[in-house]
């Protein structure tokens, strides 16, 4: 492959979540998530596994800090958790969880790495849960207060926010699907999506407020649809999924409405966003980037009997990921000339993207994980290509750093560059960080 050089200033970094990585769940006056509740729940995540220890990174920052320097990473991507920062939810701080966090930032910016803060990747507080949790307008109100604490605290000194990291996630995948926390099957997750993009939209000018000068954005997970065939059916089909997982998202936030198309569909199924007036152009205050979560694409055929938005995945001959999902870098490609085209937003970053493979320490003490390197490798030369198109992509945050908490899989899917023995708390590099520290050394792939 010919060198490919990317523009001077891109940020070469790696994304973490707190649930997923921090451990401590219970210490410093830490509320409960609805995670910490949903672990608890027999039968609801693989093995029994819990949030803690997890990779113990609430004790061990500084040496998480060390390593990210050592890798050569210019940012680090890392989630608040909302319950360490107001553990009912709303009313009294916790002094000692924005002492971590201001711990943590001092020390990124001491070791010259940019942070990138999300304030939600779905450790919501139980408490609002219990209240109601997304599809209660409360609650969007709740994390515009939880936003400015935070932003008052830290905006002297961050200077990139990141307010929701996948809706679609917080709503469909946990209101509808119910696969993650709360774990509500067919509930209200048109309200909780509409809920969310509206405390996206009251956080906005609360961090602006709080921390002048900084750039404030979302970040997204997509799903690029192809149709199955050439049918009709099947191109309408992949387009409902395009309405389902991204024009949803997209559209409010960057046209001030809902797709019509989905409005029509979700009103058959009783599904209608609670929209009040103002509720769009609050949502869709200008923001300075979108964050891309990209993994893997969807083959789509129409199927009616299937309920929901009324089709069944295809999976395609080809190369997979240890989470059975597809491995399609031209999609990423292609995503990222769509969004530019078509919604204008401005400067992207990828802010999630990586793979999971069934990775062990080899006899040498090494992890060596070819499939990863070559993933990842693939996705870059994707962005490259798309960056050539024109596409403002300003820099590439891999999942993940290290190795952890995968979610309802629990410590069954290995994500990281780094590898984490569980039992010791050890960390190993990859093969895949290696490679990724000479990427970002030499700006180049």
């Amino acid at each position: 492959m010919t060198q490919l050089q990317f523009p001077a200033g891109f940020l070469w970094g790696s994304a973490t979540a707190s649930f997923q990585i921090e451990g401590a769940t219970t210490e410093d006056g830490r509320g409960e998530s609805i995670w910490d509740r949903f672990c608890a729940t027999p039968g609801k995540v693989m093995n029994g596994d819990t949030g803690d220890p997890a990779c113990d990174h609430y004790h061990r920052w500084r040496d998480d800090i060390a390593l990210m320097k050592d890798l050569g990473l210019h940012a680090y991507r890392f989630s608040i958790a909302w319950p360490r920062i107001l553990p009912r939810g709303t009313g009294q701080v916790n002094p000692a969880g924005l002492d971590f966090y201001d711990r943590l930032v001092d020390g990124l910016l001491e070791a010259g790495i940019t942070p990138f803060v999300t304030l939600y990747h779905w450790d919501l507080p139980q408490v609002l849960e219990d209240a109601g949790g997304w599809p209660n307008r409360n609650t969007a109100s709740a994390f515009a207060h939880y936003a400015d604490v935070v932003a008052r605290r830290l905006g002297d000194r961050v200077r990139h926010w990141i307010t929701l990291n996948e809706p679609w996630c917080s709503s469909v995948l946990s209101y509808w699907i119910g696969e993650h926390a709360p774990g509500i099957k067919n509930g209200p997750a048109v309200a909780a999506a509409h809920h969310l993009l509206l405390a996206h939209g009251l956080a906005v000018p609360a961090i602006r407020a709080a921390s002048p000068g900084a750039q404030v954005g979302i970040t997204l997970n997509f799903s690029p649809a192809d149709p199955a065939s050439d049918s009709e059916a099947d191109r309408a089909a992949a387009r409902r999924h395009d309405g389902f997982f991204n024009r949803w998202f997209l559209d409010p936030l960057y046209r001030g409405s809902y797709p019509v198309d989905m409005l029509e569909h979700y009103a058959k199924l009783n599904q209608s966003p609670p929209v009040q007036g103002g509720d769009l152009a609050t949502i869709a205050a200008p923001i300075d980037f979108l964050g891309v979560n990209y993994y893997n694409r969807a083959v789509i055929r129409d199927d009616p009997e299937a309920g929901g938005p009324g089709y069944t995945f295809e999976r395609p001959e080809g190369e997979y990921t240890h989470m059975d999902w597809e491995v399609h870098p031209d999609s990423l490609r292609r995503l990222l000339e769509r969004l530019h085209a078509e919604y204008a937003p401005g400067p992207l970053y990828i802010t999630e993207n990586g793979a999971a493979y069934p990775d062990e320490v080899a006899p040498d003490g090494g992890v060596h994980d070819p499939d990863r390197t070559r993933y990842i490798e693939r996705h870059l030369a994707a962005c490259h290509a798309a960056m050539m198109a024109g596409v403002p992509l300003k820099g590439y945050f891999v999942w993940s750093l290290m190795d952890n908490f995968e979610w309802a899989w629990g410590y069954t899917r290995r994500f990281g560059i780094v590898y984490v023995d569980y039992a010791t708390q050890r960390r190993i590099p990859k093969d895949s960080a290696l490679f990724f520290r000479r990427v970002a050394a030499a700006n180049a792939l």
